[in-house]
C-alpha cells in the first residue's frame, strides 16, 4: 500500500519541533533528528512516543519522498536506550512490554513506502544501532562508532537488534558484535555491510543520495522496498512470487508508460505517483 491509496493524506508539514526529536522538511525530503544532545540522543519512551507519531505525519504529507534520521549534535547518531528508564523496569513482563513497544516503532519505521537513509552522526549504539537498522540504507560519518553492547548491562538487543543484525550481515558477524559488545568504526562497519557509506559528513552524504532518489517513480521505490521486506520471510520460490505481484502492479501505473515513454523519446520522466 503506498500513501495514495491512504484518505487524508493532504497534509503538509514545514517543521515539527517536539520535546525530543525535530521533524522538518527541504522540499520532498524529510530529516527527523533525535535531538536530546546531552544524553547523547538516548531513546526515551517519550522520544519513542514522538517518533510514532513523526511517522504519521510523515505518512499524511504525499510530498515527501525520503526520510533522513539523523542525531542532534556532533558527538551521537543515538547512543542507545535510555539507561535510567530501564535501570527502573522489573520482571518479565515489564521488560517484554518494553520491549515489544520499541520493536512496533522500528517496524513503522521500516514499513514506511518510502526509502528511510539514517545519517549516522557519531555513536550509533544499542537502541541506536537497531534505529539505524530499521532504515533502508546508512550512510557513517568518518568518526561513527556502531555496536550492540547489551550484554554488559546483562541484557540483549531487544529492538530488533538480534534479528534485522543477522540479516543483514550473517549469523556469524551478527554473533560476534552482539557477544563481544565491541564497537567497530566505520571503516570497518562498511565493509562488513553494516553501512553502505562512509562520508565526512553523514547528513550531507544522505541528502546527495536523497536528492538521487528523488527523481525516481515513487510507486516504484514503495514496491521495491516491499518486495525485498515480504521476500526477505519467506522462500526464494515465495520471494519470486511476490516479485513478479508487485511487478505487474508497477506496469500498471501510469509512471511505467511515463517512465518508458521518457525512455523512448530521449527525455527525463516527470513521474506522479500514480
Amino acid at each position: 500500500m503506498t500513501r495514495n491509496d491512504l484518505p487524508g493524506n493532504d497534509t503538509v508539514l514545514d517543521e515539527v519541533e517536539f520535546e525530543n526529536i525535530v521533524l522538518d522538511k527541504h522540499g520532498p525530503i524529510a530529516v527527523l533528528t533525535v535531538n536530546r544532545p546531552r544524553a547523547l540522543n538516548a531513546l526515551s519512551g517519550a522520544t519513542f512516543g514522538e517518533i510514532s507519531e513523526a511517522i504519521g505525519l510523515i505518512m499524511d504529507d504525499a510530498e515527501i519522498g525520503v526520510l533522513i534520521v539523523t542525531g542532534g549534535g556532533d558527538k551521537a547518531f543515538v547512543a542507545g536506550a535510555d539507561v535510567s528508564e530501564l535501570a527502573g523496569l522489573d520482571g518479565v513482563y515489564a521488560g517484554r512490554e518494553a520491549s515489544l513497544a520499541g520493536q512496533e516503532v522500528m517496524h513503522q519505521l521500516s514499513s514506511l513506502p518510502i526509502p528511510v537513509i539514517a545519517a549516522i552522526n557519531g555513536y550509533a549504539l544499542g537502541g541506536g544501532l537497531e534505529l539505524a537498522l530499521a532504515c533502508d540504507i546508512r550512510v557513517a560519518s568518518t568518526n561513527a562508532r556502531l555496536g550492540l553492547p547489551e550484554v554488559t548491562l546483562g541484557l540483549i538487543p531487544g529492538y530488533g537488534g538480534t534479528q534485522r543484525l543477522a540479516r543483514l550481515i550473517g549469523a556469524g558477524r551478527a554473533l560476534d558484535l552482539m557477544l563481544t559488545a565491541r564497537q567497530v568504526k566505520a571503516d570497518e562497519a562498511l565493509s562488513m555491510g553494516l553501512v553502505n557509506d562512509v562520508a565526512d559528513n553523514a547528513l550531507t552524504r544522505a541528502r546527495e543520495i536523497a536528492e538521487g532518489m528523488i527523481g525516481h517513480a515513487p510507486i516504484a521505490l514503495s514496491l521495491v522496498k516491499e518486495a525485498v521486506r515480504r521476500g526477505m520471510d519467506t522462500t526464494l520460490e515465495g520471494g519470486l512470487e511476490i516479485e513478479a505481484d508487485l511487478f505487474g502492479m508497477a506496469m500498471s501505473t501510469q509512471d511505467f508508460k511515463e517512465g518508458t515513454s521518457a525512455f523512448l523519446a530521449k527525455r527525463k520522466a516527470e513521474f506522479k505517483g500514480e
